[in-house]
């Protein structure tokens, strides 16, 4: 990195947060958790399989390298930048005011959405855990609206908790799902599935509706950038988080896409419409007590998903009223806490809204995942997509632009271009088909308030 380079916002970044208290293993058990690994191979994998049939490993590849180039511009970012507005911040500084607003509100979407979504999942899972058990399932808005009070609650507490409480979360849950596919690929024998191999039955057109949906797998790997005056020397830590969780998340994707097709052939069922496939695969090998473990694993997941996107969330709306988009009141930090604590109470407010609403009109926990997890892609590719065209402009007007870096952001510009197409065509059925005109309203409404905000303040808000 040349020296010459200005850092972004780091005189400026908000006060109150405990500097320094995140090690390297804590600072990526935040994106690792926001991603939530384990949610892929028990709910994701078997939709993408549905589309893509024995191209599934084929679509998370080629997913894994669109994440990839992307986790490549934000590193770069994160070199420079050590505040807690992650790619807010990084839009800011390359991009004009106006159009960087919209990377702070599509953002601030993205995480809450994402963590209903999630809260959805654990709804689902907590069901098929009380089922188990008990024979009977709990009602569906109070198992959501539990999970995100928790979550709330832990995030509003410390960071450091938070950090560690979903470290071990998801160790534990990524390690019950190992010992399965290792004892699947033991079962199987090393042998080359050649049905997947050759990429029977798979059409072009298949392979790219699967990676569109396996791109939701890795959202919110960027979210250590959110932690950037809490991470231990976060000019390295979070570089190395970044791509860290983008490329592990990615092997363990595909490696899970590609043994999870292999053994529900082995075992005669299509995992395109297998509700438990990890469960049926522990039969499978003969350890069958840890199919309710994995269904535990999936359930704690989710929680600790939620508590990522709020702990996310809350940052980037602390960053967004820093610098004039929301009430003064959400950039403090609380003075014994040092956490966002207003902006955590509020962020766990409007994840909460979405979840009981849908909830107490009946629908689904599932359901509750798949249209709150494809509306967070739309804030989610915005905002990867301004980032990656905001990094030659900052690094230009630093005087550090290279040929790669031209290259690397218009490959990432679009990949996230591709992406979005694919979430509008072929048009879905109701009601997400809907979800466009939503996102598209609520960026209008962002864009009012820009306005609004820079009338009532005509000094241009800080970056």
């Amino acid at each position: 990195m040349e020296q010459t380079v200005e850092t972004i916002a780091d005189s400026k970044a908000p006060s109150g947060l405990r500097v320094n208290i995140l090690s390297p293993t804590e600072t990526l058990a935040q994106s690792i958790s926001t991603i939530a690994p384990t949610t892929t191979p028990t709910m994701t994998i078997p939709l993408v399989f549905a589309l893509a049939g024995n191209g599934t490993w084929l679509a998370y590849l080629l997913a894994t390298v669109a994440v990839l180039l992307i986790a490549l511009c934000i590193s770069r970012f994160a070199r420079y930048s050590s505040c807690s507005g992650a790619l807010y911040t990084y839009a800011t500084s390359g991009l004009p005011p106006f159009v960087s607003s919209i990377a702070g509100w599509a953002l601030l979407l993205a995480y809450i959405a994402t963590g209903a979504a999630v809260a959805g999942g654990f709804i689902n899972y907590a069901n098929v855990f009380l089922t188990a058990l008990f024979g009977r399932t709990a009602p569906t808005t109070i198992l959501g609206l539990l999970c995100v009070a928790a979550a709330t609650a832990i995030a509003y507490r410390d960071v450091q908790v938070s950090a560690r409480l979903m470290l071990w979360i998801e160790a534990l849950s990524v390690l019950s799902i190992a010992i399965v596919l290792a004892l699947l690929l033991w079962h199987n024998g090393l042998h080359v599935d050649r049905p997947q191999l050759h990429l029977t039955g798979v059409s072009p057109s298949a392979v790219r509706l699967g990676v569109v949906l396996a791109l939701f797998s890795f959202v919110g790997f960027e979210s250590a950038t959110t932690l950037g005056h809490e991470a231990v020397n976060p000019l390295r830590t979070i570089p190395r988080a970044v791509i860290q969780s983008a490329i592990f998340c990615g092997l363990f994707f595909i490696l899970c896409a590609y043994l999870e097709s292999l053994g529900m052939s082995a075992a005669h069922q299509d995992l395109g419409t297998s509700t438990a496939p990890l469960s049926v695969l522990a039969n499978l090998v003969g350890v069958r007590p840890l199919g309710p473990l994995i269904d535990f694993g999936a359930l704690v997941s989710m929680f600790a998903c939620t508590l990522a996107c709020i702990t996310a969330a809350a940052r980037v709306l602390m960053r967004m009223a820093h610098n004039g988009l929301a009430h003064h009141r959400l950039s403090t930090a609380h003075q014994k806490k040092a956490t966002p604590s207003s902006a955590v109470l509020l962020t766990g407010l409007f994840t909460a809204l979405p979840v009981g609403a849908l909830a107490a009109h009946g629908i689904s926990g599932i359901d509750i995942y798949g249209w709150m997890g494809s509306l967070s892609v739309y804030g989610f590719m915005t905002t990867y997509g301004l980032a990656a065209i905001a990094l030659p402009i900052y690094l230009e007007r630093n005087r550090s632009l290279t040929p790669g870096t031209i290259a690397l952001s218009i490959a990432a510009t679009l990949a996230t271009l591709l992406a979005l197409a694919g979430t509008l065509y072929p048009v879905p059925a109701p009601p997400l088909s809907w979800l466009p005109y939503f996102y598209l309203a609520y960026l209008l409404c962002g864009i009012a308030w820009y306005f609004i905000t820079r009338n009532r303040n005509p000094q241009p808000l800080p970056n």
